[in-house]
């Protein structure tokens, strides 16, 4: 038993969970990585964490805190697995949730497919009631038709109730009225109220997350109750924290209470840790690179700021097309899904073309590499069949890959069909994943402004280093850099971000004539309820609370709004002409001019209330005397498309490549958590903080 006090963090994905353990006394850091286990992600989790534990000869009882980032949101309403749900509308309103937008994401598809509701049409209830723009009373709550609606609900036997009311985020009474009915008539269900999931704009956006967020509630409190109690029983006393879409961290009752929130939790982190690498580094301009098992995703970070959004899809039935999914009213880091992952399976289609992903081998059976009962040939194969990754080096030589099945599933899958050699159809498969991904990422850079050029592609997850140095080279970017860990970059971000939260409500009005109590009013209650979640997390000290205040803007008569920040004294003063010129500035700034002969309208209210920032200082290192030679392990033949074919290749073990280390490419880097590969064209070096940094030359 030690006493030292550690952090550690840990994120569930599709393939692997991550871990990373960090000593508060000397900033140490050890990472580690294993198998999910699908059927019970808390299995997994556990057993890591002893292994991470067994390490520093430590027990969850020198845990100071446990930080946790999860896909299991998104997964449970991608794959259909949440509760048995109901919602319950205003009448003559049930109908919003099936209608949506009523646009069309593919003008010219004639079999466009839209997303299946969550909750189906016969366990969408109404109750007579009805609410102005304004929150005034028109039609009072029937308490004749809510016990009808109860008494359906009861007949149903729902798991779960989202209740939907018309303009209730202007007032919530007839919600909480309704939920406190019907949690008194069926006391094991959950019931989730628009005026608290999301208090804003918009019914069918409203309608949708608070759906969404009663189909996944059940399960993320049956699971968060499980993680904590198997936590607490290996000697962890205090409460467990996860990581919220927008990059702040909670506590486990408010996750439990607003689940949809988590809904990009893993992925943020990694993000988080890139902003956290580019400040340390110095960088304008880095892109955050995240290749998983499952997908791959790419963030911009432009001077250390990320670009944020207050409403996002999940679940599309078209994967790279926007409107095909369902949509959540939840503040996110804007993270863009770019292509495949390790574990995405490679097909030919009926026209006869070379396919990767969507679907995905996961980790159970997982890629025919692993052994583990997968025949589908995958990326993660085709990657063993070029010579990227070693087959006694996976996972740090814990697990053995299997060169032979991979060789034989794209054989069988992909080379056969195509009548071409196994060499090609394993090139082919990498070439498309990694076209995809340029092509992707090239188009959503430019969106934002950033010519790639300027910038550093930070590689991470399992796959993201196999992958990045050819993306960056295709996109003719300055370098790619792989952080130490890069395998568990996810789970070291959530160890940088302070516990936060963000709340949202909608005040709609011309700015000019918008009464300034109403709106200071609007902000001292959210700020209220900012405080209520930090106090659970036992942060009460004045000091150590940061509150940030911003608002939904846009020129009268627009559809759509920009976020822009406010100092607490121009809040309080009411100071609208100075609001209105900061609103068309940032305006101008984002799309080049601003309509300032266009009055100003207010739409939402937010509030960003935080605590401090973690003291996560990873030590940086000095050269220790090692050279090149010392950590060559060997050369092995590695499938380069910049070389046109195989080359002979110098590996190294990252663990022995000091700072001030420079190589040339072709190399192959190899740690534990993942594998980095470096074409011919590449200058490599290793900073202090033992980042690995490949320019590309030209």
């Amino acid at each position: 038993m030690t006493n030292k006090q550690f952090r550690v963090g840990f994120d569930i994905g599709g393939t692997f969970t991550d871990f990373v353990l960090v000593d508060a006394e000397s900033g140490q850091v050890l990472r580690h990585k294993c198998l999910t286990t699908p059927d019970d992600p808390v299995r997994a989790v556990m057993r890591g964490l002893k292994e991470l534990l067994a390490k520093v000869e430590a027990s969850g009882a020198d845990l100071e805190i446990a930080l946790h980032g999860t896909t299991l949101i998104t997964n449970a309403i991608i794959e259909r697995k949440g509760a048995k749900t109901a919602m319950v509308a205003t009448e003559g309103f049930r109908d919003v949730l099936i209608m949506g937008k009523e646009v069309r994401y593919d003008t010219y598809d004639l079999f466009l497919e839209k997303p299946e509701p969550l909750v189906p049409r016969n366990r969408s209830f109404e109750v007579t009631e009805r609410l102005d723009k304004d929150g005034n009373v028109i039609i009072p709550l029937s308490q004749a038709s809510l016990e009808a609606t109860v008494s359906r609900l009861k007949n149903e036997g729902v798991e779960s109730v989202a209740v939907v009311l018309l303009h209730s985020f202007t007032n919530g009474q007839h919600e909480q009225a309704v939920r406190s009915r019907i949690s008194e008539s069926l006391p094991n269900a959950t019931v989730s109220i628009s005026s608290e999931v999301a208090p804003e704009i918009r019914e069918f956006e409203r309608m949708s997350t608070t759906v969404a967020n009663a189909y996944v509630q059940p399960i993320t409190k049956a699971y968060l109750d499980r993680l904590q109690a198997s936590l607490s029983n290996e000697g962890y006393s205090r409460d467990l924290f996860l990581m919220l879409s927008s990059g702040g961290v909670t506590t486990n009752e408010t996750a439990k209470e607003f689940p949809i929130r988590l809904v990009e939790s893993g992925p943020a982190a990694g993000t988080l840790a890139t902003v956290f690498l580019g400040k340390q580094c110095g960088l304008d301009s880095v892109i955050a690179f995240d290749m998983g098992g499952t997908t791959a995703k790419i963030s911009v970070v432009q001077k250390g700021n990320l670009s944020m959004v207050n409403t996002m899809e999940v679940a599309r039935t078209r994967r790279f097309k926007k409107g095909s999914g369902i949509p959540v009213q939840i503040p996110a880091i804007e993270m863009v899904e770019i292509g495949a992952g390790g574990g995405s399976i490679a097909h030919v289609d009926s026209l006869g073309l070379l396919k990767v992903g969507p679907e995905s081998a996961g980790a159970d059976p997982g890629p025919a590499c692993y052994g583990l009962g997968g025949v589908q040939p995958t990326v993660t194969d085709a990657a063993v069949v070029l010579g990227i990754l070693n087959p006694k080096y996976f996972l740090g030589g814990q697990m053995d890959l299997y060169a032979d099945r991979a060789k034989e599933a794209i054989r069988t899958g992909v080379a056969n069909p195509l009548g071409i050699s196994m060499t090609d159809a394993a090139r082919g498969i990498f070439e498309v994943v990694n076209e995809n991904m340029a092509s992707a990422l090239k188009t959503h850079v430019a969106e934002r402004g950033e010519d790639p050029r300027r910038a550093y592609l930070v590689a991470f997850g399992g796959a993201g280093p196999v992958h990045g140095y050819e993306l960056a080279r295709g996109l003719g970017m300055r370098g790619v850099i792989v952080p130490m860990g890069a395998g568990t970059m996810s789970a070291q971000g959530l160890l940088t971000t302070p516990v936060s939260f963000e709340f949202a409500r909608s005040l709609y009005s011309q700015l000019d004539r918008v009464d300034p109590n109403q709106v200071l009013r609007t902000f001292t209650e959210l700020e209220t309820k900012g405080r209520e979640v930090l106090a659970r997390a036992g942060i009460t000290s004045e000091e150590d609370i940061t509150v940030r205040y911003s608002m939904d803007l846009r020129h009268r008569g627009q559809g759509y709004e920009i976020t822009v920040d406010y100092p607490k004294d121009v809040i309080n003063a009411g100071d609208y002409p100075r609001m209105s010129s900061e609103f068309y500035r940032k305006y101008r700034d984002k799309y080049g001019h601003a309509h300032e002969h266009l009055p100003v309208e207010l739409v939402t209210c937010r509030l960003l209330i935080s605590g401090p920032t973690p003291q996560f200082n990873l030590q940086s290192s000095e050269a220790s005397g090692f050279r090149n030679q010392d950590a060559l392990r060997g050369r092995r033949q590695v499938y380069f498309v910049e070389a046109g074919g195989y080359v002979e290749t110098p590996i190294y073990d990252r663990y022995r490549l000091a700072p001030g280390v420079s190589l040339l490419g072709p190399a192959v880097i190899e740690e534990r958590e993942s594998t980095i590969a470096l074409g011919p064209g590449s200058q490599i070096a290793v900073d202090r903080y033992l980042n690995v940094i490949a320019t590309i030359n030209r």
